[in-house]
C-alpha cells in the first residue's frame, strides 16, 4: 500500500513524534439548530466525533494526485496526533464531552487554551478533509443547487475555482483555504492560519465550512516538494462534490 523508498528527511522526524489515534466517544445528538447563536450555520446530522474515524478508502486510493506515503503519514501520524492531544486537552481543561460538542468548543475557542485551539481545530479540519476527498472518477460536478449558488456568488464555476485556488496558494505559511456558507446565506472564500477554521469565534473568516484544503506542507511535500500550486491543481481531481452538496443541503 505504501512506497518504502520515499524521502523522509526532517518530515518524518516531526511526523514520528505524533501519537496514535485517541479520543473520546462521540456525542449522540440527533439535530442541531440552524444557527448556534454565534452566527454560524450548523449542520443537522450531528457533531464531529472526538475520536479519529477510519478512512473510507485506502491510503493509495487518491493516487496519482496524492501519494500513498503522504496519506499514511498524514492520517496515522499528523491527524492522529491532533486527536490524541485534543483528548489530553479535554481532560486537562475539565470539558464534559457529554454536554459539549467539538463544534461548541470551536464556537467558543477563545475561552480555551492554545493547546485546545490547535488540536480541536486540527482534529475537526482533518476529519472533514478526508470526507471532502474521494478516489478519482468521471463524476466531478457540484450539485445543481450548489452550482447555482456558486454562479450567483462568484459568477461561474471557473471563477470560483480560480479564487479558491488563489486563496490556497497565497496562504502564507501553514494553513487552510475554505469555502464557507455565512449566516447571511452567502458563499465566501477565505483562508485561515495553522489549524484555525471558520467555526472559531476568534477567526476573522466565519461561517459553515463546505470545502477546505490543507496547505500545510505535511499534506503534499513528499510528492510536490515546494510546488504547492501543483498540489492544489491535482487536488481538484479528488473533490467529493456529492458530500459537499449534502453539506450545503443541510445548512
Amino acid at each position: 500500500m505504501t512506497n518504502k523508498n520515499f524521502n523522509r528527511r526532517d518530515f518524518l522526524k516531526t511526523s514520528g513524534r505524533a501519537g496514535i489515534a485517541a479520543g473520546l466517544s462521540s456525542i449522540a445528538i440527533t439535530s442541531l439548530a440552524r444557527n448556534n447563536g454565534h452566527g454560524y450555520p450548523t449542520i443537522k446530522s450531528g457533531p464531529t466525533p472526538f475520536k479519529q474515524q477510519p478512512l473510507s478508502y485506502a491510503y493509495n486510493a487518491l493516487e496519482p494526485n496524492i501519494d500513498a506515503a503522504t496519506m499514511e503519514i498524514h492520517y496515522s501520524k499528523h491527524a492522529a496526533g491532533y486527536a490524541k492531544n485534543l483528548a489530553d486537552a479535554l481532560i486537562a481543561e475539565n470539558v464534559d464531552t457529554n454536554k459539549t460538542s467539538l463544534e461548541d468548543i470551536l464556537n467558543n475557542i477563545s475561552k480555551y487554551s492554545v493547546k485546545m485551539r490547535n488540536n480541536a481545530g486540527g482534529h475537526y479540519n482533518h476529519e472533514l478533509f478526508w470526507k471532502l476527498m474521494s478516489p478519482p472518477s468521471a463524476d466531478r460536478l457540484p450539485s445543481r443547487k450548489l452550482l447555482a449558488a456558486i454562479q450567483k456568488d462568484f459568477g461561474s464555476e471557473e471563477a470560483f475555482k480560480t479564487q479558491f485556488s488563489d486563496a490556497a496558494k497565497n496562504r502564507f505559511g501553514s494553513g487552510w483555504a475554505w469555502l464557507v456558507f455565512t449566516h447571511d446565506q452567502k458563499l465566501v472564500i477565505g483562508s485561515t492560519p495553522n489549524q484555525d477554521n471558520p467555526l472559531m469565534d476568534s477567526c476573522e473568516l466565519k461561517g459553515f465550512p463546505l470545502l477546505g484544503i490543507d496547505v500545510l506542507e505535511h499534506a503534499y511535500y513528499l510528492k510536490y516538494q515546494n510546488k504547492r500550486a501543483d498540489y492544489i491543481s491535482a487536488w481538484w481531481n479528488l473533490v467529493n462534490w456529492n458530500f459537499i452538496g449534502q453539506r450545503f443541503e443541510q445548512v
